[in-house]
């Protein structure tokens, strides 16, 4: 089975067991885990931030984040595709008081003309505009990336309104590998970071929320609030080292194998069309474009097929490249769709 869930799918390989077995830990909620400090260390200093913050989860440290940054009534800015407002239940609402301004991004991004009139004015009646939150690359967006002037531009405005900026980076290092700009340059633009690490980097579990130093006591407060503190947690921070130690420059084979579906789908699917029409890192969508064959049913015949897949709407596919699938996995897949294609159009 080719699986294009996504890229959480992925097991630790045998040096990433290795790493776990012989992880050196303590207690991170007594007093410290040696290699969970050496991971927080680490991920702060390839962003260019004070302290990092390890947690179980992306949620988890977006959620942290708005809470530090907002008070109750507070109002957080995000384009209305975003991880943050659709997949993680409202946590900014349910968790934090705080509400959402939701901003219709073109190709998941928004100019600074998009955002100009949003901020509230400074009167009793209204909440405070409080919170810009960003995501790259963008999942439900098809995993394009935010061009790096366009994150500046935007960051800057916010900054001069006296908003405090956050990116979701749960899939930052695809934007890197990509582009060529480094980590900390897209970080530079925002007060907090958040990295995942079991995604596109293959650890089985974890996150990170990177900031300045000031805001350090408050993510462990808020972590440990939330239900993140864990005891013995190298043994996962091993896991997450290897990953940033070994599998940074091999994403750029998951868009390589990303670009084999969506030439096929581009060349040979009439009835298949790419949403967004390019594809910038490891995430291909498609919309089916038959109103007799829901994403549902096609994923279900995909699947019988060989080829594993999410339905991420009535009519639209996901498929994620990942490290476990090869170009020839790739190829596959892509003639699998193709064949699909071929039998619900006739």
């Amino acid at each position: 089975m080719i699986d294009l869930r996504s890229d959480t799918v992925t097991q630790p390989c045998e040096g990433m067991r290795r790493a776990m077995a012989v992880a050196d830990v303590g207690d991170d909620v007594i007093d410290v885990d040696p290699t969970t400090a050496r991971l927080q260390e680490t991920v702060a200093e390839m962003l260019g931030m004070e302290c990092a913050m390890f947690m179980p989860s992306g949620t988890m440290t977006n959620q942290v984040a708005v809470r530090i940054h907002c008070q109750p009534g507070d109002e957080m800015i995000c384009e209305e595709g975003c991880h943050i407002y659709n997949y993680e239940q409202g946590g900014f609402a349910q968790l934090s008081a705080v509400i959402p301004r939701t901003v219709r991004g073109r190709t998941s991004q928004f100019e600074v003309d998009d955002v100009a009139d949003l901020i509230r004015p400074d009167n009793e009646h209204a909440v405070r505009s409080r919170l810009l939150c960003l995501e790259n690359t963008h999942n439900r967006g098809g995993g394009v990336i935010l061009p790096l002037e366009n994150v500046q531009s935007v960051c800057q405005w916010a900054k001069q309104q006296g908003l405090i900026r956050h990116l979701d980076g749960a899939r930052l290092f695809n934007a890197v590998v990509a582009t060529g700009v480094p980590a900390d340059q897209w970080a530079k633009e925002f007060d907090t970071v958040s990295i995942c690490l079991s995604k596109g980097l293959g650890a089985p579990v974890g996150s990170i929320l990177a900031g300045p130093r000031s805001l350090q006591k408050a993510m462990r407060r808020n972590r440990k609030l939330f239900g993140g503190a864990m005891r013995q947690s190298g043994i996962l921070a091993a896991a997450a080292l290897f990953a940033l130690e070994n599998n940074i420059p091999r994403l750029a084979d998951d868009h390589q194998h990303a670009q084999i579906l969506a030439q096929a789908i581009k060349s040979h699917c009439d009835n298949f069309a790419l949403d967004p029409g390019r594809v910038d890192s490891n995430i291909v969508i498609f919309k089916i474009d038959k109103p007799n064959m829901p994403a549902e049913q096609f994923c279900k015949l995909a699947k019988e097929a060989g080829v594993w897949m999410l339905p991420f709407s009535r009519c639209h596919v996901r498929a994620v490249t990942h490290l476990h699938i090869r170009e020839e996995d790739a190829t596959q897949a892509a003639k699998i769709l193709c064949e699909l294609h071929d039998k619900i159009a006739v």
